[in-house]
């Protein structure tokens, strides 16, 4: 699991940069979309990513469920959010990342941060990198956290996101 007692990240939504993401954000995390759900994409300096459920099932459901890209009116600047995305215009569903960089080329590729961590970055810093991008997005889609606890022992993962 990632944090330890209170020292946990914390991120409110900026809807003013980009508010297809933040509203789609907290509807999935006021769902419980999250929980249980590993960093599955670990790149030191680069990014953290997760948002591929643990149930293949929620997963397929979710595979279709793009939303209209925000306008990036924010830097990919360390402890910023965004979600993930495919090379294609409003490809977005579920995938997020928090930057762990200063990513600003990521500005010329739609993705637009809606959210920013506040309080936690070091908590973030400490995200197990070990498996880097080793996992399969495939597998993941198939299996679920059945693959990932199996294959990734020691990945972290969140336990459960709440808004506050």
């Amino acid at each position: 699991a990632c944090g330890t007692g209170d020292r946990r990240p914390r991120w409110p939504p900026h809807p003013h940069g980009a508010p297809r993401g933040a509203d789609r954000f907290y509807n999935l995390v006021t769902n419980g979309f999250y929980n249980e759900q590993r960093f599955f994409r670990v790149v030191p300096g680069f990014v953290v990513q997760w948002g591929m459920s643990g149930d293949p099932e929620i997963t397929k459901e979710w595979a279709n469920a793009q939303y209209l890209d925000d306008p990036v009116k924010e830097s990919n600047t360390r402890g910023r959010i965004s979600f993930a995305a495919t090379n294609r215009p409003n490809s977005r569903t579920t995938q997020v990342f928090i930057n762990l960089g200063d990513n600003t080329n990521l500005d010329g590729m739609r993705f637009a941060p809606f959210g920013e961590v506040t309080e936690g970055m070091d908590v973030v810093d400490k995200i197990n990198a070990e498996y880097g991008q080793q996992a399969s997005q495939g597998y993941i889609a198939e299996q679920g956290n059945a693959y990932l606890q199996e294959a990734f022992p020691n990945m972290d993962y969140i336990k459960s996101v709440r808004v506050d």
